[in-house]
This record gives structure tokens, C-alpha cells and sequence, in this order.
């Protein structure tokens, strides 16, 4: 983390993924709107699982990565045979090559890990900024593990602990809504803007890394490098998806998306 704590003052974009063991179940009752109901779903979750894998990819402002090592993976403590989990997610991360016996002895506690990321720069700075993809909960894990308790009963109490700690987001699936590739994943938006992946998917660093390219890749074909300061802090699941005038056009990110495909064909 050392290294980390050197490096941020300078590559202040941290773009970040996690890997966790699915969801297991959702909440009933009557709620106020479907934005809490999405909370309670994500707090119920989140409350009863365990992060096991994160990943943080560091650039500047331009995209342009550190020399040597620019990507983190941190495997956190997880007994499978003792944790929740869902079965269909633990199976897909089995055969993405994470090893669930090591996960036992050697994986990181959380608790420590919280620490480590609250005295290394990472969180709880108006300087950084966080890149994801659909990070609404990896926020929740994150939050999670940096206040080592359970989620805020109210989505308003998640909300401000979220800006808090991170005061600057951007959230990429939120921003291709006006052009209809929120719909896509990850991979295939990266694929689409000619972002090649290093590393196997479904791993937390390797994810990480490919958010961050595929984010600087959008941000010119989109934005013509410029993305709209009230774009900031909006997670897609967590934020109202139709506040969206800031983002470009449709036709012109399509136009972009296309032209991009086209030059990979």
C-alpha cells in the first residue's frame, strides 16, 4: 500500500472492480419507490456476504498508467465452506482461476484491508477520482469494509457515506445510457471501442485494468475528452437513470460506436 499512497498523488484515477459471491435473496414489503427497494435489495446482500476479490487499476487524468506495476488485486478472506455464497457465481469465478482454498489461509481481512485504504490516499479525497462499470454493489462492499459495519438502514445514509469516501465517480454503463450500449457488459463495450483485454475476466485486476482503458477510450469518442461535471458521482442502479442531459446525443455516440466497430472489422 506504500506504493499505492506514492503513486496516487499523481495517477489520481482509480478505476475499480470486485468480485463477489452473487446475491442470495430479495427483500419484500412496501417501500416508498423502486430506488429503495433497490437499496434494501443491495443492503440485504451486501449485509450477508463477503467481498472476495478487488481490483484497482491507477492512470492520470489522461489515461496514461504508471510505469511497472499499475494494477492491484487484493484476494480477501473467504472460507467456502463455511461463507454464504451462490453457487452459480462461485462456479464462475472457480473456472476464471480464482482458488477458494487459498481464499481460507491466505486470503486479506477486510477489516485490515479498510484500514489500509483509508490511510493510503485512495478514499476520502476530493483530488481522486474512480473509474467503474455498474459499480453499485461494489460500492456496497466497498462501504461495507471501509466502515467495518453493516449498509445504513436508509439509502440517503448510504448515499452520503458513498460521497464521502468517494467524492468523485464515474460509472461508465451510466454513461452510455443516451446511446443504448447500457445494455452491454463490460467486455463487449470494450470490445466494441478496441480496448484488448490483459489477464482473464472475471478477475478482479484484470477487470479493473480494461475499465480504466475502456473509460479513456469513451470519454474521446463521446465526449471529445470533456465529460460533464454533473456526470460526477452518478452509479448506474443506484441513481436516477434518466437524469442523462449532460451526455452527448444518442446519434452521435452511436455514430462514434459504430465508427470505432468498423475499424475493428
Amino acid at each position: 500500500m506504500n506504493v499505492i499512497s506514492d503513486l496516487i498523488e499523481q495517477y489520481t484515477c482509480v478505476a475499480m472492480d470486485t468480485e463477489f459471491p452473487g446475491v442470495i435473496g430479495q427483500v419484500v414489503g412496501d417501500f416508498p419507490n423502486i430506488s429503495e427497494f433497490k437499496y434494501q435489495n443491495l443492503k440485504f446482500n451486501v449485509d450477508n456476504l463477503k467481498l472476495i476479490q478487488l481490483g484497482i487499476t491507477l492512470s492520470d487524468p489522461e489515461g496514461n498508467l504508471p510505469e511497472g506495476i499499475c494494477t492491484w488485486q487484493f484476494n480477501c478472506k473467504f472460507n467456502i465452506n463455511v461463507d454464504t455464497y451462490s453457487r452459480d457465481s462461485v462456479e464462475l469465478l472457480t473456472r476464471s482461476g480464482i482458488n477458494f482454498q487459498k481464499t481460507i489461509n491466505e486470503g486479506i481481512d477486510l477489516e485490515t484491508l479498510g484500514s489500509y485504504f483509508i490511510s493510503s490516499g485512495l478514499v476520502l479525497s476530493e483530488n481522486v477520482f474512480w473509474i467503474t462499470f455498474h459499480a453499485y454493489y461494489d460500492f456496497g462492499y466497498l462501504i461495507k469494509f471501509l466502515t467495518a459495519k453493516t449498509l445504513p438502514t436508509l439509502r440517503k445514509d448510504f448515499l452520503q457515506d458513498l460521497n464521502a469516501f468517494f467524492p468523485n465517480i464515474y460509472d461508465i454503463k451510466y454513461l452510455l445510457i443516451p446511446s443504448n450500449n447500457h445494455h452491454y457488459g463490460l467486455q463487449d463495450i470494450a470490445n466494441k471501442v478496441g480496448v484488448k483485454r490483459f489477464g482473464q475476466q472475471h478477475q478482479a485486476g484484470s477487470d479493473s485494468l480494461i475499465t480504466s482503458q475502456t473509460f479513456f477510450k469513451i470519454k474521446e469518442l463521446f465526449f471529445k475528452n470533456k465529460i460533464n461535471k454533473n456526470l460526477k458521482g452518478k452509479v448506474y442502479g443506484l441513481n436516477d437513470e434518466n437524469d442523462i442531459n449532460e451526455v452527448p446525443s444518442t446519434s452521435e455516440n452511436k455514430s462514434s460506436l459504430n465508427k470505432d466497430e468498423n475499424k475493428e472489422n
